[in-house]
This record gives C-alpha cells, sequence and structure tokens, in this order.
C-alpha cells in the first residue's frame, strides 16, 4: 500500500523541453525550487515531511539541470525562461496556486513568477536569495566554472571553486555537497550553459518589486561564514522590503537551516500553518 510520501513521477512539457520532476502527497500545493547546478532533491534535501504532514509537494528539475532536457540554444536559460517553466508545470499538474519554495535561482524564480503571475501564488518560502534587485556583475568567474565543468567535469568545477571564501569548518561540507548535486545531472555541457547565463540574467529590476508582492513571505538566511555566496544582508533586505515578510536564521555558529531538510521542512509546514494557507 503506497504511503502519503511515496513520489509520483511526472513530465511536463515547456516549449521544446520536457522537465521532469516528481509529486507526492495530498493537500495544500507546494512546488520546490532547486538553485543553480542542484537538482530537485536540493531544496529540502531529500525530506518527506512535507507530504507526510499533508502538503501536495511538487519538485522538478530546471531546464538543463537533473533529468530534465537543455534548451537547444544554449542561452535560453534567463530568468524569463525559468518563469515560463514553472507556468509549464502548474498548468500540467492542473495547480491553479501554490505555494513556491525556492533556494537561490528558485527563489529568484519565485520572485518573478510571483510579480508576473500574483493570482498563483498563495505564499512565498525564499531560501538563501542572493538576487540583490540586479544581475550579478561578477559573471567572468561564472563562466571558468562553466568551463572547468565543460572541460574536466565535476573535478574540474571543484578545483575551480574550491570553496576558498567559505570558512575553514563547513568547507568539507559545502566541497562534498557540490559533488554530490553535480553528480546527479544528466548533462553537465547543458548546466555550464546556465552557469554561463542564470547569474547575468535580471530575474526582476529593483529590490523595491518586492512591497508590490502581497503574500506571505518566509525568508530563509544563512550566515556568511557557512554560505557567504548568499549573504545574509541580502536575505534581511528582502524582509524589509516584502510586505508580508519573516526572516529565518540558524543561531550564531550552527549548520545552515537550509542545509537541514527536515528541520527546515518542518519551518515550512509551520508556516503555512500560521498563515492559514
Amino acid at each position: 500500500m503506497a504511503s502519503a510520501a511515496d513520489a509520483r513521477a511526472f513530465e511536463v512539457r515547456s516549449g521544446e523541453l520536457v522537465l521532469r520532476g516528481e509529486a507526492a502527497g495530498d493537500g495544500v500545493p507546494i512546488v520546490l525550487l532547486h538553485g543553480l547546478s542542484a537538482v530537485r532533491r536540493y531544496v529540502v534535501m531529500g525530506s518527506r515531511a512535507l507530504p507526510r504532514s499533508g502538503h501536495w509537494t511538487i519538485a522538478y528539475d530546471a531546464r538543463g539541470h537533473g533529468e530534465s532536457d537543455g534548451a537547444p540554444d544554449p542561452r535560453v536559460y534567463e530568468y524569463a525562461d525559468l518563469a515560463v517553466d514553472l507556468d509549464a508545470v502548474l498548468d500540467g499538474l492542473e495547480v491553479d496556486r501554490a505555494v513556491l519554495a525556492g533556494v537561490s535561482m528558485g527563489a529568484h524564480t519565485a520572485v518573478r513568477f510571483a510579480l508576473e503571475q500574483p493570482a498563483r501564488v498563495s505564499a512565498l518560502v525564499l531560501i538563501t536569495p542572493a538576487y540583490n534587485g540586479h544581475p550579478h556583475t561578477d559573471v567572468d568567474s561564472w563562466a571558468r566554472l562553466a568551463d572547468a565543468l565543460e572541460r574536466d567535469g565535476v573535478d574540474g568545477f571543484l578545483s575551480e571553486w574550491g570553496a576558498r571564501d567559505v570558512a575553514p569548518r563547513w568547507r568539507e561540507a559545502a566541497l562534498e555537497n557540490a559533488r554530490q548535486r553535480l553528480e546527479r545531472h544528466r548533462d553537465l555541457r547543458a548546466v555550464a550553459a546556465a552557469l554561463r547565463v542564470v547569474p547575468g540574467s535580471v530575474a526582476f529590476d529593483g529590490l523595491e518589486a518586492l512591497e508590490r508582492i502581497e503574500v506571505p513571505a518566509l525568508v530563509v538566511g544563512s550566515r556568511d561564514e557557512a554560505d557567504p555566496t548568499h549573504r545574509l544582508g541580502v536575505a534581511e533586505r528582502y524582509v524589509e522590503r516584502l510586505p508580508r515578510g519573516e526572516l529565518l536564521v540558524e543561531d550564531e555558529g550552527k549548520s545552515p537551516i537550509a542545509w537541514q531538510g527536515a528541520r527546515l521542512s518542518r519551518a515550512i509546514a509551520d508556516f503555512i500553518a500560521r498563515n492559514e494557507i
């Protein structure tokens, strides 16, 4: 007999691409959106707590990531394209309105979608956002990572990155996490294409755009020593701008909540319950 947490695989077409994912549970729809170079399990780290607690949990691999198709044109990885894919997933699964829970690139995609189609979003969970209202200016470093990944595979990526900006106590865990997620991709060339495009893409124009989002929003930050790519200050600025925003961050010296799937899932479920979604 299947349990509420048993995953059901799905495929959805978005234009020329097929996006692949899985859904589990019943109840309030939650769409999980992963970060750049990750795959769908790296939102709540494989935890099944959300479907077990009565939530219809939908996770899919972004274009060019995991099991989903890469774009035929390597330039078509803009946030505008990612938002179109999210719309296709909602339509394909016949979801009228959902909670969007995204990490980094997924968080920025969720914000863009909420600004474009507010009627389809019941709440936001924005996990370690990095977009400060404008695209990255240092796109060369991302291009070097893409080149290393394409030329020398996962080891090349890890050698180029090295987690050198991560505090020593967290460096080994950060490198192992990166290796595990990169090894789950079907097409590393497609991931490299995304690495070249996404950081320089416009998710939304200026942090003041967040002031137009009326739904409840939980922003999950992380402290800079463990995750310097996703500055806590950016998460704090999101909360300042979001009319119904609240911040969740780990205590000093503790492992980031974003790395703890079960704890993060409980926080999401509590947030949904408190806001009667």
